[in-house]
């Protein structure tokens, strides 16, 4: 069975053809996709801009309802290598033309901290998604332009405040960091934004927990030691401690304030 991988170059907007021939695995019931002959289709992405995906319509953090399948290759005759949750971001590598249904390879990060946990791709249904594009990592610079806007976290209250000036933009509950694994109180800036992290445990110094948290989405970081604003698909206990010391938000809030927020915001941690 022959498909077609439309590799994404995004710094120069080109859409690269390229012909290859997967191993077939056992069958399995999970109808995403009928599997059969290629159809040539270009895809073309803006220069400068990155493609990503955000499930929205998968299950619930604790796995009930239907979940998105992650698949180790371009159909269902693929094993599941992950169940998706609402609210997961991952970044598009290519994309993969079978029988007119489309297929999202997913790129891995640059930095992952225990890649043997990797066994295989990644290709998610490209109708079971929502796509979208990004400018990726954004990183603070001398020449990053200065903002009106503040990020509050009170950590008796377990709430997040963010302001433009002295206007309200956002009052929602978090969750910081238990008491072993603390969020570091101090006055901060947001340094990198970044549309998804694979985020996993243990962390030497930190936390002995095994944890592996693909696409966790909306990531803003605010020390070099980690911290980070991000939202967290995987519980629902905003409005106590609950992380190894990022600020949690529920997915949906913590995009809106990625959204808003400049490189370069003040972050206040507090009591």
């Amino acid at each position: 069975m022959a498909i077609l991988a439309i590799s994404l170059i995004p710094l120069i907007g080109l859409a690269v053809w390229v012909w290859s021939t997967p191993t077939a695995v056992a069958p399995s019931p999970v109808p995403e996709a009928l599997v059969g002959t290629s159809v040539a289709t270009s895809t073309v992405i803006k220069a400068g801009k990155y493609q990503y995906i955000e499930v929205t319509q998968g299950c619930a953090h604790d796995y009930t309802g239907t979940c998105v399948n992650l698949r180790s290759g371009p159909g269902t005759e693929f094993p599941v290598v992950e169940r998706l949750r609402t609210g997961v971001v991952l970044k598009v590598d290519s994309t993969v033309i079978v029988d007119g249904k489309s297929w999202y390879k997913i790129e891995q990060d640059a930095f992952i901290r225990f890649p043997e946990r990797i066994k295989s791709d990644w290709y998610v249904f490209a109708d079971a998604v929502d796509l979208f594009t990004d400018d990726g990592v954004k990183e603070l610079t001398k020449t990053s332009e200065a903002t009106t806007k503040n990020i509050f976290v009170n950590l008796t209250e377990e709430m997040l405040y963010a302001y433009d000036g002295d206007v309200l933009y956002m009052k929602e509950p978090i969750s910081t960091g238990l008491e072993l694994t603390p969020t570091p109180a101090g006055t901060f800036k947001v340094f990198r934004k970044t549309p998804s992290r694979y985020m996993q445990g243990p962390l030497p110094g930190v936390s002995s927990q095994v944890y592996d948290l693909p696409g966790v989405p909306w990531d803003l970081y605010f020390t070099n030691e980690g911290a980070v604003i991000h939202g967290a698909y995987w519980h629902d206990k905003f409005g106590q401690t609950w992380s190894h010391g990022c600020v949690n938000l529920s997915p949906q809030n913590a995009k809106k304030l990625y959204l808003w927020a400049d490189i370069g915001t003040p972050v206040t941690v507090q009591y």
